[in-house]
């Protein structure tokens, strides 16, 4: 019988480190969060918990990604799809520098 675990990784992994905290700060560097926080006095200990926690799961997806377990990426994505979702609709968007 599988039962559903947190297991926190202890192999350090310098690039997905990285890119978690790249990712971290992309979602929530600007943006309505910083009007959030202002607005209901979320102090800067719990934003920095906030963004800890979304570091760990951004950098246990990319470790799931990077040793091809897609299957336990497909689990997390079974789990989580919920129809209490508080997201309506996905609108993909995304930033950086081109080429003109």
């Amino acid at each position: 019988m599988k039962i559903w675990t947190k297991v926190k990784i202890t192999d350090k992994n310098k690039e997905a480190d990285q890119i978690s905290k790249s990712f971290t700060n992309y979602l929530y560097g600007y943006g309505p969060i910083t009007d959030i926080c202002r607005k209901y006095n979320i102090s800067d200990a719990d934003r920095k918990m906030l963004d800890q926690y979304t570091a760990d799961r951004i950098a246990g997806l990319l470790l799931l990604y990077l040793s091809k377990d897609y299957k336990r990426i497909n689990d997390i994505a079974n789990k989580y799809n919920v129809e209490v979702s508080t997201v309506k609709e996905i609108i993909p968007e995304i930033e950086g520098y081109i080429d003109r």
